[in-house]
């Protein structure tokens, strides 16, 4: 019988069972940044041990930097502190860090794969519930709690228990305008936001094994919003170019040793997963969320749905809940709803890919009266892309903010946020009250391609009428 990438990996990693069943899993590689891993340090300190393996973990900043102007001291003395606690912490225990003078600052789900060090067959972890998304390159990867970062760093490995595994096959061609964001929306929507609970999602498929790169990170990234614990997909040639020639990447003979070693890791073809999932590519739409929660999603052809069609009188509840807060109405199309602010950036889409599809589509346009919009390169080797290729600047021109590298405006924990009731077209990857620091905004996760044409719009808008251009350019 046949084994999945997440039975290899795991068997491969597998240091032995506990006493309570549970395994003791090693780690091969540990991301930290600068907000859930001061406490870890400290309880290390306070226990008198070291870092165990300090060349298997990496650090940057990502989530309370500030993208207007990193100049030191920051403005927020909070911030300030976390970023100097991270360099004391790294610079004692021998830790690399890409601290902001170092050229390879930015979000951590973006640098691992963007510098080679993710890769496929390892087992990774991060204080981060985004971790999911190194699972594109073959991996297997999940976020973890303080005390688990703490353990990491003693120990290199962890106890776990093994997740069932659930294949989600999307087969077919995706239509002109779908992207990957899309295709996560989509899922979530159909499986639901607990769907994937005690699971690991693999994604495969025709559609899947076309995807690049970073449409299979975007999809990784929000399997967790789907509740599973870690989404990845088999590594295959896509991987391997991608990860050819990067820093942290084997060279000459180890490349070659390497891909022979990685191609091992992939599902088998008789391999038996606990769940399958069939989707046909072609059902897609583009996709955006309409409440709170990510699994509240609708194409863009769509309307919002009605309390009353929901299963049940607990997602009847959760409706309800979300059409108040969001001051929608049953059966309103959500094409045409106005926006006040466009975010394009995150782990989820703030990639140089995702900068090079939407560039070409605003040369020569701007964005909408009144609109505020924030493109955010999700770090700084894809900042330096950008600037190089004029992206940057063709941004700047349709009156986007082109701001510097970090989390920003996804979550609160920089000055990047909403006001008031402020209803923002998102590229992020939550839509949850308050996530955008106003505890009255208001979120809509979506793809690039349609944050850019409701930018130019001022509201919710179907990009394939937006850009016309999208039909021929994906045939």
């Amino acid at each position: 019988m046949g084994k999945t990438l997440y039975q290899k990996v795991w068997e491969a990693h597998t240091v032995g069972t506990l006493p309570d069943g549970r395994t003791q899993l090693f780690i091969a590689t540990h991301y930290v940044h600068e907000v859930t891993s001061p406490q870890a340090f400290a309880m290390l300190r306070d226990l008198g041990l070291p870092v165990l393996h300090p060349e298997r973990t990496f650090a940057t900043v990502d989530h309370i930097i500030p993208t207007d102007n990193q100049t030191e001291p920051f403005a927020d003395p909070r911030a300030a502190a976390m970023l100097n606690a991270l360099r004391r912490n790294c610079a004692e225990y021998g830790v690399r860090f890409f601290d902001l003078p170092s050229g390879r600052q930015g979000i951590v789900h973006m640098i691992g794969p963007e510098l080679g060090i993710t890769q496929p067959g390892m087992t990774i972890v991060c204080g981060d519930s985004h971790t999911a998304t190194h699972g594109a390159m073959g991996a297997i990867a999940m976020g973890i709690g303080t005390t688990q970062v703490r353990d990491t760093l003693a120990t290199q490995t962890l106890a776990l228990s093994p997740l069932k595994v659930r294949q989600v096959r999307v087969e077919g061609t995706l239509r002109p305008g779908v992207t990957a964001k899309d295709v996560a929306l989509h899922i979530i929507g159909l499986l639901g936001a607990d769907g994937g609970l005690g699971y690991a999602y693999e994604f495969a498929g025709s559609a899947i094994e076309h995807m690049d790169m970073d449409g299979r990170l975007t999809l990784c990234n929000l399997a967790i919003e789907g509740a599973a614990r870690c989404g990845y997909v088999c590594p295959d040639e896509t991987t391997f170019a991608y990860l050819k020639g990067r820093p942290f990447a084997p060279v000459g003979a180890a490349w070659d040793a390497a891909v022979e070693r990685w191609k091992s890791f992939a599902s088998d073809a008789d391999a038996v997963y606990d769940d399958v999932v069939r989707i046909a590519a072609e059902e897609i739409e583009p996709t955006v969320t309409w409440g709170i929660s990510p699994d509240m999603s609708v194409g863009i052809g769509g309307v919002v749905p009605a309390p009353a069609d929901a299963a049940d009188e607990e997602k009847r509840a959760a409706r309800r809940a979300a059409l108040e807060y969001m001051k929608l109405s049953a059966g309103q199309p959500i094409k045409g709803l106005p926006v006040d602010v466009v975010f394009i950036g995150s782990c989820t889409n703030g990639r140089i890919s995702d900068f090079r599809a939407v560039a070409p589509l605003l040369r020569g346009r701007r964005i909408a009266p009144g609109i505020r919009a924030l493109a955010v390169p999700g770090s700084q080797m894809t900042a330096r892309q950008c600037e190089q290729e004029g992206i940057a600047q063709i941004f700047r021109d349709a009156g986007f903010e082109w701001r510097l590298p970090g989390c920003s405006m996804c979550l609160a924990m920089n000055p990047d946020k909403l006001e008031g009731a402020q209803i923002c077209a998102s590229t992020s990857n939550r839509n949850f009250k308050g996530r955008q620091g106003s505890p009255t905004g208001r979120t809509l996760l979506m793809s690039p391609l349609m944050a850019a044409a409701t930018a130019l719009t001022g509201c919710v808008s179907d990009p394939r009428e937006v850009f016309p251009s999208l039909a021929t350019d994906q045939q």
